[in-house]
């Protein structure tokens, strides 16, 4: 089995390295790495000349932005599972695609997810937020609930039938996906209760208060658009749903 992972940069230079050593040091072989570049200045180029040994496809091209980046990535990949790695994230321990390889070896399961940590940016042994996931139930994303997308393997299958990323939304289009895939449609999933991912703080939609109220909004009309009844109070419930997360994170440290 074929898994294809998309990383999507743009001047990254400082942290797309990380990212592609910890995709090379995965024990599962047939892995397809796709890097999407936005038309980096920053060196960003040399570093996957120098350190992407793996990659299989580096395309570089000026875009509108992460999401759109996403999607072609979707088009070039030929997996027959596809995940998303950000270019400042890495996996957590060299077993997590072969996890996913033997999750998805279950041909009734069309995507599976886990959980991740956010830590510092500098300091990245140092836990900020632990986002700890649960099995889907319907109703969870009405609450804001959604799975944590690094970690969101999909069957090529689906994103063929389903489609890609809405551009409408620019921060929240991955709860936009995911809403649709599984609480829409209803693909079939499973939960791996490992963490499998270490995102750094300061990405897009975390990077400031003012992005994390548009993010939220964006979700809220997401959930409006797909058919979901919310209401505003929507936006507080998944502001306040996250706080436990940074709670759990004071008894969590990682090599």
């Amino acid at each position: 089995m074929k898994i294809s992972i998309i990383t999507v940069c743009y001047n990254a230079v400082d942290t797309l390295g990380e990212t592609l050593d910890s995709v090379a040091a995965q024990n599962y072989s047939n892995i397809e790495h796709i890097i999407v570049d936005g038309g980096s200045v920053d060196g960003t180029e040399e570093v996957v000349n120098d350190k992407g040994w793996r990659v299989a496809v580096w395309h570089s091209e000026s875009d509108r932005g992460v999401y759109d980046g996403m999607n072609k990535g979707l088009l070039l990949a030929s997996g027959e599972v596809i995940g998303f790695l950000n270019a400042d994230d890495v996996y957590l321990h060299s077993d997590v695609l072969a996890r996913v390889a033997t999750t998805m070896a279950d041909p009734v399961i069309d995507a599976c997810y886990a959980n991740l940590v956010y830590v510092k940016r500098k300091q990245t042994s140092c836990v900020v937020r632990r986002w700890t996931s649960q099995n889907y139930v319907p109703g969870l994303f009405e609450k804001g609930w959604m799975p944590a997308h690094p970690t969101f393997f999909v069957r090529k299958s689906v994103y063929e039938r389903l489609g890609g990323f809405n551009l409408r939304y620019r921060l929240q289009s991955d709860f936009d996906l995911a809403l649709r895939f599984i609480g829409i449609h209803e693909i079939r999933t499973r939960y791996i209760p490992e963490v499998w991912v270490r995102m750094r703080m300061g990405g897009m939609s975390n990077n400031s208060i003012r992005n994390v109220i548009r993010g939220n909004i964006e979700a809220y009309s997401s959930c409006r658009a797909n058919g979901l009844n919310v209401t505003p109070w929507f936006i507080l419930n998944k502001v306040f749903s996250r706080l436990p997360q940074f709670v759990k994170a004071h008894r969590m440290k990682l090599d």
